[in-house]
């Protein structure tokens, strides 16, 4: 991490600057590290070190581990880091790529299922009178609140309704669509 101080940065470590010290190298050695990363290209990324703490456990684990792989534990940490990261993404993106897929396929199921369900639920209707509704009401078809005093459409059916429930009450909308 580099905060604005008396301090000069080689290749993103910090290091304090001696004030004895003629800047000259200081420049010098940002220009390599410039002339570096301009000659790596602009798609690389500039490297930052990462200061952690571990348990002892870990520590000895991951210096085993290393050593094992003949490689610096700088470097099987980056690549731990760099595989982790990697694989929550993937894992990430396949959660919600499926959870996209099962939403779509529930929105066709029940598009479908309200296709069958309505033709049955308006099937004994043999006309629809308007109406100002005295009481709250629900519309059958889109399922919208219907308000005291708003006009709507009362599906007739032959014989009475058995319970209020049974009754067809229609919004304005819907019985023109």
């Amino acid at each position: 991490m580099t905060h604005p101080s008396a301090s000069v940065t080689y290749h993103t470590v910090t290091h304090p600057t001696d004030p004895k010290r003629d800047e000259a190298p200081a420049e010098t050695a940002d220009a390599g590290a410039a002339a570096s990363e301009a000659a790596a290209g602009p798609s690389d990324r500039k490297e930052r070190v990462l200061h952690t703490r571990v348990p002892a456990v870990l520590e000895r684990e991951l210096k085993r581990f290393a050593e094992n792989l003949r490689v610096p534990v700088s470097n099987l940490v980056r690549v731990i880091l760099e595989d982790a990261v990697n694989a929550a993404d993937a894992a990430g993106e396949s959660v919600e790529g499926r959870l996209k897929r099962a939403a779509q396929q529930l929105g066709r199921e029940r598009e479908k299922l309200k296709k069958r369900v309505l033709p049955d639920h308006f099937a004994d209707v043999y006309a629809f009178q308007p109406v100002t509704l005295a009481q709250p009401a629900t519309c059958a078809k889109c399922g919208r609140a219907l308000g005291r005093g708003e006009h709507a459409h009362l599906g007739l059916t032959e014989g009475p309704p058995r319970t209020q429930t049974d009754r067809i009450f229609v919004c304005e909308t819907c019985l023109t669509h």
